[in-house]
């Protein structure tokens, strides 16, 4: 065989080999997909919510009441410039109050593309890599679903229950779409 008929030879075999190896490579890769969760404490619970739609964390400080509002909002801050509108997540959650501390902080999370949204939580504590085959759907405790509006699903981690917030469900809860920008 000459040294160009070989060469033909071993990129034919290339070129059949190669498919092989990259339909193994995405099964490995879908098998382990990961996702980043921003975690908290609330009346000692462990709670996470996306870190992609995490803007920023605060040091608790002053919120100005808003009179009227729902008994979970908190009120408004301005941050550089920008009204957020601040929920309490104890009060969301149906928890008893609790003082606020040096560990307290808000949380900024994005609602849509127009608004920023403040949760009081009582202490911020890490952001964690769990893999989608971990998570599990919530159990129900109840026999309407009112219990998991919220929830996402839950994981362990380090020995740890998470429990994982749809964010995005919480929010619309709480600040559903006029039904005239709809229409």
């Amino acid at each position: 065989m000459s040294m160009d008929g070989a060469a033909a030879q071993l990129k034919m075999m290339e070129k059949v080999d190669a498919p092989k190896k990259t339909v193994k490579s995405r099964a490995v890769q879908e098998e382990a997909i990961f996702n980043q969760w921003a975690t908290f404490k609330v009346n000692n619970e462990l709670f996470a919510i996306d870190v992609m739609q995490v803007k920023e964390v605060l040091r608790y400080s002053e919120i100005t009441p808003v009179p009227g509002s729902s008994s979970y909002i908190r009120g408004i801050i301005n941050l550089r410039g920008n009204v957020v509108t601040v929920i309490e997540t104890r009060l969301l959650f149906s928890l008893p109050k609790r003082e606020i501390d040096d560990d307290t902080r808000i949380i900024v999370v994005e609602y849509n593309d127009q608004e920023v949204v403040g949760m009081v939580v009582d202490s911020v504590d890490e952001v964690v890599n769990i893999q989608q085959n971990d998570m599990e759907r919530a159990p129900s405790v109840s026999s309407d679903d009112s219990d998991r509006r919220f929830v996402q699903g839950v994981s362990y981690y380090e020995n740890n229950l998470i429990i994982l917030l749809d964010l995005a469900k919480m929010l619309n809860s709480i600040t559903p779409e006029k039904q005239e920008e709809s229409n």
